[in-house]
């Protein structure tokens, strides 16, 4: 099954967490967070542009989010807590590829404030049934820094298995760092929730 998003896209919701697609009004939120936790952030991603927290970067990035939906390419949520609508994080289902794949990468950051809450965990809980039995995915690759104790243990909980480490994987923070890659397929997803 292809699920293709309509319109504003779904609201997924937990206890404690709701996620939905980013939208203008949320710009002061994000830019907030984002500015609050650079320290926290910057280490894990890839370099910021001068811009990074202007309005006029985050309306490239919802323009990018729109064009990703629309085209089956991508699928960014913000992550938003039950209590007050406060943004604590983001992920991000990219790199979808269709036809013999069926799968995408996992992405995802959480402020600095909200961090080793477990409301990643919650939230992924949330955007994984959507992505294997809504998108009909049948794979989501991750991958993290081999240091990034905290994000493998996530993984782990969430059934994701280990398959190796690529080396310089992807330029984080301004140089191109090895990974440990992860992955998580539907069957398996299925059986830990039967």
């Amino acid at each position: 099954m292809i699920g293709f998003a309509i319109g504003r896209g779904p609201r997924l919701e937990t206890a404690r967490l709701h996620l939905r697609r980013p939208r203008l009004m949320d710009w002061r939120a994000w830019s907030s967070l984002r500015g609050a936790s650079r320290d926290f952030l910057i280490p894990w991603e890839p370099s910021w542009p001068e811009d990074a927290l202007t309005i006029t970067a985050y309306r490239r990035r919802l323009r990018q989010i729109a064009s990703e939906w629309r085209s089956d390419l991508g699928y960014g949520l913000f992550i938003f807590a039950n209590a007050g609508g406060v943004l604590v994080g983001g992920v991000n289902l990219s790199n979808v590829r269709r036809g013999v794949a069926q799968t995408c990468s996992l992405g995802y950051w959480m402020g600095e404030t909200y961090a080793h809450q477990g409301m990643m965990g919650e939230a992924l809980t949330a955007l994984l049934p959507y992505a294997f039995d809504r998108l009909g995915l049948h794979r989501i690759e991750a991958a993290c820094l081999p240091h990034n104790k905290a994000s493998r243990s996530l993984l782990a909980k969430l059934g994701f298995r280990e398959e190796g480490q690529a080396a310089k994987y992807l330029k984080i923070n301004g140089v191109w760092q090895d990974h440990v890659l992860h992955a998580l397929l539907a069957e398996e997803y299925r059986g830990r929730r039967e």
